[in-house]
Formats: structure tokens, sequence, C-alpha cells
């Protein structure tokens, strides 16, 4: 830049330097910044699989004395078998508050629908069937269904085509009672994908075919948010579960289940804020392995500590 240059560029820029000064002192002060959104707090209501109460001094106790423990522990529902006594499970229900918003078909593992022999598919359905009227008479809103196995005898295909139509047999009583079907994801080598697990429960075009997640049963070959994401909507219940993929590695499969909630691979704050996504609000059904260690009130509140601790990540 010569001399003359920059003696115009000093001049042009001392004549804008009053109106830059003019400019900033009657420029508005900034807008402070709104504070932050406060977090909503979840309400979901804690459930309690009845099942996984199964130590030597609960199996000396009355479903009344069980649900009391329940109820105490800081849970609001339970989740019983449908082998069950239905009036007694109506009495303990009345008797302690618990809410009941799910029951567990006890049929599908030992009578699959997907059997080769009909009388057995035929024992299953009556299962399902039963499932049904007890969860009517339950006030739940759905059934836990394990759809079928594959087995060296029983291949995916068939085991696809047998379901299905067994399941269609059911949806009219589902319907009638409005009580959800809700197909739970298991280690059953059937429907291993999210994409599979939503075209299978579209098959049936009713609303009364739905899904019940389970989170720790995804863990080990896949991830729990990506099943939430895919399945959306159609999750009706969630089981909330832990699974180590290092204990799996180290000491065998199904080791990996024994494992502390919050202390294994289960990315509850993924999992939570895919749910979250989805708009799921409905219960977080507690299915979880318990330390050697603990008594049954212990190991309760143990639990229902830890669920409110996945429910506030």
């Amino acid at each position: 830049m010569n001399r003359r240059t920059f003696l115009r560029s000093a001049t042009a820029l001392a004549a804008l330097a009053p109106l830059s000064s003019h400019v900033s002192a009657q420029a508005p002060a900034a807008a402070p910044s709104a504070p932050a959104k406060p977090k909503t707090r979840r309400t979901n209501p804690k459930g309690f699989m009845l099942g996984t109460l199964n130590s030597d001094t609960a199996k000396q106790l009355s479903v009344r004395e069980k649900f009391q423990l329940l109820r105490n522990a800081g849970f609001a529902g339970v989740e019983p078998s449908s082998a069950m006594d239905q009036a007694e499970v109506l009495a303990a229900r009345d008797a302690t508050g618990l809410q009941i918003p799910s029951v567990v078909v006890a049929t599908h593992w030992a009578k699959p629908l997907t059997d080769p022999n009909p009388s057995a598919r035929e024992v299953g359905l009556a299962g399902l069937k039963q499932g049904l009227r007890d969860a009517k008479a339950y006030g739940a809103s759905s059934v836990l269904l394990v759809p079928g196995v594959v087995t060296k005898q029983v291949s995916y295909a068939d085991a696809y085509t047998r379901s299905i139509a067994e399941i269609k047999k059911a949806v009219p009583l589902a319907e009638q009672l409005g009580v959800v079907i809700a197909i739970e994801n298991v280690w059953n080598q059937f429907l291993l994908s999210p994409r599979e697990a939503v075209d299978y429960v579209d098959s049936f075009q009713s609303p009364f075919v739905q899904w019940h997640f389970d989170v720790g049963n995804v863990v080990n070959s896949g991830f729990p948010e990506q099943w939430v994401t895919s399945l959306g909507p159609r999750i009706v219940k969630i089981h909330v579960k832990e699974f180590s993929r290092k204990l799996r590695d180290t000491k065998g499969l199904r080791e990996g289940f024994k494992v502390n909630l919050l202390e294994g691979d289960s990315d509850w704050p993924a999992v939570m804020a895919a749910l979250d996504a989805v708009g799921y609000t409905g219960w977080m059904i507690t299915e979880q392995w318990r330390g050697p260690d603990l008594t049954d009130q212990a190991y309760l509140e143990q639990i229902s500590a830890k669920l409110d601790a996945i429910l506030a990540v």
C-alpha cells in the first residue's frame, strides 16, 4: 500500500468511527436467554413379574403376602401367571390395592403354538384364551405371549405359519374382551430382528395384537433402543431386565442375566430416550435376577429403588 492509498483509507476509517460508535450506543441489549426447560419427570407405573419372586422363603408365602411385600416395596402393580387361582389373585389384589396390568400365558413354553402336534397346539391356544379371560377378570390390559419356539424339529417357516394361524383364532376373543395379545421377544430362536417383529405384529391387522418388549433379552444380540424405535406405538408393556456381555463371555451365555440392575449392558439412558421419543408412558415391569444374599424384602426394595433411578435418567 502506497502512502496516498494509506491516507485515503485512514481518512475513511476516521469518518466512519463516530457512526460506528453511534450505532453501538443505540443497539438494543441482547435479550436474555430463556431459562432451560425443566426435565419432565416420568410417571410410568412400576410393576413386578410375580414369577421372579421365587426364593425358598417366598414359596412359603400366600399370594396375598407376596402382593403385600410388593406393595410395601413401592410397586404399583404385579404381573401374575394365568396358571394361578383366579379367586385368590383377585382377593390379593383387592386386599393390597396392587393393580394387575398384564398376565403371563402359562402354557406358551410347555405347549407352544408352533408345536408339530395339533393336540399340543390346541392346549396352547386354550392357555392363551384362559390368559385373556384372567386378564379381563383382573383388569389387565394385555397378556404376555411367547408366540412359539424354533427347534431342530420346528423350522422357522413352520413356526411363523403355525403361530400366526393359532393366534388369529384367539383374536376375536381378545377383541371381545378388550385385552391385547402382547408378543414378547425371548430366546426362542424366532422373530430375531425389530423389522421382522414389526411385520409380524402388523400382519394381524388388529390393534389387539401388539408387543411386550423385554429390554434385557435383546442385549446379547442387539441394541434395545433400536427395537423401541422400530416397534414404536406397538409396544404396550416393558420388561425391565439387565444383561452383562462380560459375564456372558467369561462364564457362559445365560450367566449374562446374573447381574444387578444398572450394572450390566442395558443402555438405560438410550432406552428411556427412545421410549420418550415414541411416546411410551406405560408400565415398567421388572423381571430381574436376584443376588443370593438378599432377603425378599431387601431384594424388592433394591429393585424398586433402581427402577426409580431408571425412570429418572
